[in-house]
């Protein structure tokens, strides 16, 4: 028997090429094997933009029935949802995506009353929920109104000089009730000078930053909702005397907060955290940090907020009231009484020096079995208008405290980023460059080479 060929050269090189192939091939179908079985992916991009947040994770991960999400595209389209959706399926079995397409089943469509492509619903039991926006945060809010059912109010007090939310302006709240409508709350303006009476239909009373007193008939009113199990947001600013604007002392609502142990002393907070000054802001926006344990603030660990135009808080606990402070200025603060005088200085000798605190999450006992009144005072309202909300953790903030007051504390986190705009702005000279590098220059310099190598060798 001839076995000369088995020990030839190319007999040798053929085992080995075909061992090689083998193996190639058999790490490529566990490879695809696993990735079809363990659908993972890595998020390379500077602000996790393929992440989803902690509150759509928190929220999924909870879930205690399946959850059904219909997307509605055309074929073209279809790619984009799954990038988004495939992610929420990632997170938990309960979750189910259904891909229809629009022009191929337009009774689907039809029946879930579907008007445009590009559209998710929510379906968690008998209960549908279209998103608002076909992006994390609309598909996610979409996810909490199904599960939270029917829709809570927050009421904003109007008429002695607050923010208004009807406001488009820097010092305005449209984005406030833009924010808040996206987390199942409606908003609506009471006056309190009108009917001294906190409508029953209220969720949460917010008193944002009024610049004139409340007569003793508002804070009744307000005194007798929060005893009675009602929840409420005080965002109060220093009693400042300059221009048109001053704004008053407000002695009267003041009195009532000291009187459940959060008293607002007169006073203007002045920090010069050197922090701040890296973001661009000066002594007058104290500038956060670091924050108490308490679960409105326990996910913004890592987090900065900003509160421009604040006064100090002096809390204690009351007869009927638990207080707990939430966060406070940096050691480099102080509190000046100095409250008419358009000039800011800081006068080390005079002024009480920091740290202080800047907000209070308050329960009140009403003795009564499942009806615990709650309410948060913050020194400062310029902070949740149009001009500063998005700074930072501010909405966020803003969002955790709205959750806490109407006893939502499983839908407290972070929640979902905006996209960055992180385009390369080009000249038409800049752009010429870039094309004729990228698609003549470099692949002209490679053929090149290639050259150059073959005739050497030749």
């Amino acid at each position: 028997m001839n076995t000369e060929w088995i020990k030839a050269r190319q007999t040798k090189y053929a085992a080995y090429a075909t061992t090689y192939i083998l193996v190639i091939v058999a790490v490529l179908v566990v490879a695809n094997f696993l990735a079809n079985r363990y659908n993972k992916s890595l998020d390379a991009t500077s602000n996790k933009r393929f992440t989803l947040s902690d509150q759509t994770k928190k929220i999924v991960g909870e879930l205690k029935q399946d959850l059904t999400i219909q997307y509605f595209d055309k074929p073209s389209g279809m790619q984009p949802g799954k990038d988004l959706l495939d992610r929420y399926a990632n997170l938990s079995s309960k979750v189910h995506v259904q891909y229809v397409d629009y022009l191929k089943q337009p009774q689907l469509a039809r029946a879930a009353n579907i008007t445009h492509e590009g559209t998710a619903v929510i379906q968690i039991g008998a209960k549908k929920e279209e998103a608002k926006t076909f992006d994390e945060e609309g598909v996610t809010g979409a996810m909490v109104r199904a599960l939270k059912g029917g829709q809570r109010t927050v009421c904003v007090v109007g008429g002695s000089g607050e923010h208004r939310v009807e406001d488009t302006t820097a010092d305005g709240l449209s984005e406030f009730q833009a924010s808040v409508q996206k987390d199942n709350y409606k908003s609506k303006s009471i006056n309190l000078l009108e009917k001294a009476e906190v409508p029953s239909d209220c969720t949460v009373l917010v008193v944002a930053g009024p610049t004139g007193d409340y007569i003793q008939s508002e804070v009744d009113a307000i005194k007798k909702y929060v005893e009675n199990g009602g929840r409420a947001l005080f965002m109060l600013d220093p009693p400042l005397k300059l221009g048109r604007k001053e704004i008053s002392d407000n002695k009267p609502l003041v009195d009532l907060l000291a009187s459940w142990g959060v008293t607002a002393d007169k006073d203007l907070l002045l920090d010069e955290n050197p922090v701040s000054q890296l973001v661009g802001l000066d002594a007058t926006v104290p500038l956060v940090t670091t924050y108490e344990s308490h679960p409105i603030v326990n996910e913004l660990s890592g987090t900065a907020t900003g509160f421009p135009i604040s006064r100090s808080l002096d809390t204690k606990n009351g007869d009927k009231t638990s207080v707990t402070k939430l966060f406070s200025t940096s050691a480099n603060s102080f509190a000046t009484t100095n409250l008419n005088s358009p000039e800011i200085r800081i006068d080390p000798n005079k002024d009480k020096k920091g740290p202080f605190t800047l907000a209070a999450a308050v329960t009140y006992n009403t003795g009564k079995p499942n009806n615990q009144g709650r309410f948060i005072v913050v020194g400062s309202s310029r902070w949740a208008a149009n001009a500063f909300l998005r700074f930072n953790g501010n909405r966020n903030l803003m969002l955790n405290m709205m959750n806490w007051l109407s006893s939502d504390e499983d839908l407290i986190s972070i929640r979902p980023k905006e996209q960055e705009d992180r385009r390369i702005n080009l000249t038409r000279a800049q752009f010429f460059t870039l094309r004729s590098v990228s698609q003549f220059l470099l692949p002209l310099i490679v053929v090149v080479s290639g050259v150059m190598v073959w005739w050497r060798r030749r």
